[in-house]
């Protein structure tokens, strides 16, 4: 059922939102068109996971909270196809063990070949600044043994300011950088130290892709985001 959801999506989502908004794309040819990887990026706006989705050509799974999916109604039946849709997953951000439960989830996502988007911040950025990344990034590559595809986002935050209830006519860039392969790279390196320096050097490439001026330190989530 998820996989025709998707398929009737991507076949009336993207051509919609591309005709609106007409996002300017860079370096989309360096997503591997098979095989599994992720696509790490900067995180301004809940737009987000729907913007990179979009644009990019293969099935993108991002998570999101549990309460997408659960909602009663029709409306709470369209919000749960618009994310189905779009390849988003659920996961219960409340949960003491969610935080390990969503790095299983990614790892399934990648073993079977297919592409995983994440946002090593943890949470959006509310002043606009680039926060020092989380290494649950580094342990998905270093533990999948796949490639990460820097991603550098400007201007989502605009689409829809938080309180806002529809989407604006405004422009967004999506940046892609080439892909960083830590094969044999880490090794003999405690992998404490290897999932800190691998982390710092995605971030750092996102950086470079999406202008920001970095934080240096990390963006706690409000209890209620």
């Amino acid at each position: 059922m998820a996989t025709m959801i998707y398929g009737v999506a991507k076949h009336v989502i993207p051509p919609v939102f591309k005709a609106v908004w007409r996002p300017d794309v860079t370096g989309l040819h360096h997503v591997p068109k098979t095989g599994g990887v992720i696509l790490a990026s900067n995180h301004l706006s809940f737009a987000d996971s729907i913007v990179i989705p979009v644009v990019v050509p293969r099935k993108v799974v991002f998570l999101a909270k549990q309460s997408y999916f659960t909602g009663t109604g029709v409306k709470g039946a369209m919000v749960r196809w618009w994310f189905e849709g779009i390849g988003m997953l659920p996961v219960d951000r409340d949960d003491a063990h969610a935080a390990m439960d969503s790095l299983d989830t990614a790892l399934d996502v990648l073993d079977r070949g297919e592409a995983f988007g994440i946002y090593p911040e943890g949470t959006r950025s509310r002043d606009g600044r680039l926060y020092r990344g989380r290494t649950g990034v580094a342990h998905l590559a270093l533990t999948a043994g796949v490639p990460v595809v820097p991603v550098g986002l400007q201007g989502t935050e605009h689409l829809q300011p938080v309180g806002t209830r529809f989407p604006r006519p405004v422009k967004v860039r999506l940046n892609f950088g080439p892909p960083i392969d830590f094969t044999g790279r880490f090794d003999g390196v405690p992998p404490g130290r290897a999932r800190r320096e691998a982390t710092d050097q995605i971030m750092g490439a996102i950086q470079l892709l999406s202008g920001q001026e970095q934080a240096g330190v990390y963006n706690d989530r409000p209890p209620d985001s």
